[in-house]
């Protein structure tokens, strides 16, 4: 395997999963395998319990694991699935070391960061890149340079260049380079002292790209090169652009994908970027546009939500549509009375999308707007706790008074949302969650089976982060009331019919909420079916609405 090692200075949130992810897809459009692994200097285990207005969102793999963001990344724009492991923590190294240490591991040994710590961090990326069957293993490291914590890190990657040898590694570090209006300078005095201190700790880099608001001029990256020691072709610019998707393209356009290839010996191949240059077109000049409104309680953090917001992005593609959000705060949504304040909300929008999430905030004002999409035939989509919305709002419109969850009113006289009894007995944060790939059988002749293409039934795979189920007490009622549940867990804990995984209304243009995550799964290359579904209803309200009289279309990419 080759090993190539993102590195970050001067401040954080540069966009390093980006640029790592952005590396990926250049190598993965030449033929190569390759996986990414997201170093996070954190003690904490993993990303599970952290709050999503510091960290954005938890993304979930396959496997189960809560992990960065920037894993979501990794996925989405190299097309796979990551490994179990591919998000490495300071917390989860530790605990290794002192497992093994408290085993007799070490024997008699006096256990160090060196070469203890460093040896385990070296360990769980060589396995990543195995379990990954990886060509090329990209490794992003958390934090900046300079940062106490990020120290055992980069010694360990300082060692793998000896261990693995100078032409199966690359070092790659990212900085800013501000631009000055008032003197209209780009300076780099900041990028020339993050890689001295970068190679204080031993590690030169191979190539410096920079963060900038525009591309820099040849004479500024010139000067880069002379005072970082790297040659002058190997500093590239990932200045501003209309969005990520376009990062590949302009990435590759200045020639990292080449210099990438001569560091490591890999043969010249041309890329294929297709699915990049029609995202990039679609995007900047779409034939018709949308606009959704998201009713949720991290408006003020759209990363809470990333992984959302690039599934609707990739449906919209797939549509030839760009789509337009609206954030609604559906804690005001809870405290506004007048019915007009819906209508002032959702107006001027052509769908509803309720997302996941945990907590009482804004759930009445999130019962508000399904309730308002049901009512209306306004497309609704909800997502995780956005289904148990819709189940509950739908409970309550056929007498069920004060339906509701046992997390938010444990004293509700209808429970139609509930911790099933195996979970009762469950220590530990975490303990009662389903995570990860789940299967879903689903119905057939429903809109959803229609959507993942099997229309007479048939069982998908999708993400899930969850802890309450649709209680299956109340499943035949609400049944028997016009909702249909369009997919169920196949046989989960004994139980025949399996518990709710998605429910639609039939007399509605689009009203389909899911238990699961599937914008997990969702790619620019392969995006996701509910979503399109969603996208396309929402285009065909609009239309309806204005009176357009353009027809709408859906690009291979759909199916």
């Amino acid at each position: 395997m080759k090993y190539i090692f993102v590195t970050g200075g001067v401040v954080s949130s540069l966009g390093k999963g980006v640029a790592t992810a952005s590396l990926g897809a250049l190598l993965r459009a030449r033929g190569y395998k390759v996986t990414a692994v997201k170093i996070d200097p954190y003690i904490n285990i993993d990303a599970g319990t952290m709050r999503p207005y510091e960290h954005g969102e938890v993304f979930v793999t396959a496997s189960g694991a809560e992990t960065d963001l920037d894993i979501g990344n990794y996925e989405r724009f190299l097309d796979l699935d990551v490994p179990e492991g591919s998000n490495i923590t300071t917390g989860q190294v530790y605990l290794e070391v002192i497992r093994k240490e408290r085993a007799g591991d070490y024997l008699s040994q006096t256990v160090q960061v060196i070469p203890h710590i460093t040896d385990e961090i070296k360990r769980r990326i060589r396995v990543a890149g195995e379990k990954a069957g990886a060509e090329i293993v990209i490794v992003e490291v958390g934090g900046t340079v300079g940062d106490i914590e990020s120290l055992p890190f980069l010694e360990a990657i300082r060692q793998l260049r000896f261990d693995e040898g100078e032409e199966n590694t690359l070092y790659l570090h990212l900085t800013l380079v501000p631009y000055l209006p008032t003197s209209h300078e780009f300076k780099t005095k900041p990028t020339q002292h993050s890689v001295a201190s970068l190679r204080a700790v031993g590690i030169s880099p191979d190539i410096v790209m920079v963060r900038s608001a525009k591309r820099l001029p040849d004479d500024i990256t010139r000067k880069i090169a002379m005072f970082t020691s790297v040659r002058p072709g190997n500093v590239f610019t990932s200045y501003d652009v209309p969005h990520v998707y376009e990062v590949p393209l302009a990435l590759e356009e200045q020639g990292l994908g080449k210099v990438v290839e001569a560091h490591l010996a890999l043969e010249p191949i041309l890329p294929n970027l297709g699915v990049w240059q029609e995202a990039a077109r679609i995007i900047k000049t779409p034939p018709r546009e949308v606009t959704i409104a998201i009713a949720g309680k991290y408006t003020a953090m759209p990363d809470a939500y990333l992984s959302l917001l690039e599934a609707l992005t990739h449906a919209g593609i797939a549509n030839g549509a760009r789509v337009n959000v609206k954030w609604v705060n559906a804690e005001e949504l809870a405290n506004e009375s007048d019915p007009g304040d819906l209508e002032r909300h959702f107006a001027d929008t052509d769908g509803v999308l309720v997302p996941g999430g945990f907590g009482i905030r804004g759930i009445e004002g999130k019962i508000r707007a399904a309730s308002y999409a049901r009512d209306t035939k306004l497309p609704y989509l909800g997502i995780c706790l956005g289904m148990q919305i819709a189940v509950i709002e739908f409970a309550r419109s056929i007498g069920l008074e004060r339906a509701n969850s046992s997390e938010f009113d444990p004293y509700s006289p209808h429970k139609v949302i509930d911790l099933m009894p195996e979970q009762l007995e469950v220590a530990g944060l975490g303990g009662t969650m389903r995570l990860g790939d789940w299967p879903m059988q689903l119905r057939g002749g429903t809109k959803l089976a229609e959507l993942y293409g099997v229309p007479s039934g048939g069982t998908v795979m999708e993400r899930h982060r969850h802890r309450y189920e649709v209680n299956p007490a109340y499943v035949e009622k609400v049944q028997a009331a016009g909702l249909v549940v369009s997919g169920v867990t196949p046989g989960m804990a004994g139980r025949g019919a399996g518990l709710v995984e998605a429910i639609e209304l039939p007399d509605h243009p689009f009203f389909v909420g899911l238990q699961s995550h599937p914008e997990f799964k969702s790619r620019p290359m392969r995006p996701s079916a509910p979503f399109v579904g969603f996208i396309r209803a929402a285009l065909a309200h609009r239309r309806e609405e204005r009176q357009l009289d353009a027809p709408i279309a859906v690009s291979a990419a759909s199916s």
